[in-house]
């Protein structure tokens, strides 16, 4: 009798006595994803391939950075592709071409072309697209895979740097302006932490840890570190919380997350209010840049533990910030114009 039941048990159960409901897997994609994919069904509708494709290559990327850094460049491609009435599944290596020329005479916000790392990168996600993009059987082959790259020269940074004074001025001007600057401008310079690092954090994730006071940076690849907040960026972001411990660490008026492009533009005007002589290229990164030349123009701070805070995993990364400053501070134009110019003072005498 009981080997009846049990055999009986096992029966399926007759298929109107299923459930009728059905997971969606996009419902699991990071928002990233989902509005990718969103954004593509508006253009080509939801039976062609391209949202889907779009969107799970974008899941798929570990960190936060990397997937709104491969959106926006992705967006980039396919308004580019659908310009020339090539479906972005169909491009072949001459449309790849025609796009990575395009890429280089393209001006930035700023006026000017794009820098040859921001080219390279932006040549670099289509290539992830198309590769996962194989993977499913949805293309051939990477129409990327043969297109010229830009040289990128590992040993130097595009970034510009700040003089000490042009950062204390800068400093300053944020202390001056509001609390919620100079609690960025701090954290930024201090720490080394990128902006959507920051940016990302909520007002209750100020931590302690054996004496330490912490914050918690979510870095590339999704790897999480506690970075420790120096007690002058501790006195700034607890003088801008004033015991705010609810919503994101940095927030509007109007109490939303501040978002990135707004802290570009602000950055830019503390910076002219400064007198900063780049105040229409500075950038988040620019602080960051100034962390790691800074923390190594000190000699009692090591390679290893600058490389460490700012989560390179090569050193000559690293390193390159600080090649940039010394190819500027030791050419020996200044040297030249030196002699120069006592020759010409002997002239006139």
């Amino acid at each position: 009798m009981r080997e009846t039941e049990a055999r009986d048990a096992l029966v399926p159960r007759p298929s109107a006595d299923l459930s009728t409901d059905r997971h969606d897997p996009r419902d699991d994609w990071p928002d990233e994803a989902r509005a990718l994919a969103d954004h593509l069904t508006a253009t080509y509708g939801d039976r062609d391939p391209l949202p889907t494709i779009a969107g799970g290559w974008i899941a798929r990327q570990k960190s936060r950075h990397t997937r709104r850094a491969y959106v926006r460049t992705f967006k980039g491609w396919e308004e580019y592709a659908r310009s020339t009435g090539i479906h972005p599944l169909q491009a072949k290596l001459p449309l790849a071409d025609a796009y990575a020329k395009h890429l280089a005479k393209t001006p930035t916000r700023n006026g000017r072309p794009p820098a040859e790392t921001t080219q390279a990168q932006a040549l670099a996600a289509a290539g992830s697209f198309y590769t996962y993009a194989a993977r499913l059987q949805a293309v051939d082959s990477d129409p990327f895979a043969a297109v010229n790259r830009p040289y990128v020269d590992p040993d130097y940074s595009p970034t510009e740097g700040l003089t000490d004074a042009e950062m204390d001025r800068l400093i300053q001007t944020a202390r001056d302006w509001a609390p919620r600057s100079y609690a960025l401008v701090m954290l930024l310079y201090l720490t080394g932490a990128r902006i959507d690092e920051i940016l990302a954090l909520n007002a209750d994730q100020l931590g302690y840890d054996r004496g330490h006071r912490t914050l918690p940076l979510r870095q590339k690849g999704g790897k999480r570190r506690p970075a420790p907040v120096p007690p002058l960026a501790l006195d700034a972001l607890l003088s801008y919380l004033g015991g705010r411990t609810e919503k994101a660490l940095f927030i509007t008026e109007s109490g939303r997350r501040w978002t990135q492009p707004e802290v570009w533009k602000h950055l830019r005007v503390l910076a002219r209010r400064a007198g900063i002589p780049q105040a229409v290229s500075i950038k988040p990164h620019t602080l960051r840049h100034q962390f790691i030349t800074d923390s190594l123009a000190d000699p009692k701070t090591k390679l290893q533990d600058v490389q460490d805070a700012v989560s390179h995993a090569d050193p000559r990364t690293t390193q390159r910030y600080n090649r940039r400053r010394g190819l500027l501070d030791n050419h020996p134009a200044y040297a030249l114009a030196a002699k120069l110019g006592e020759r010409l003072r002997h002239e006139d005498a």
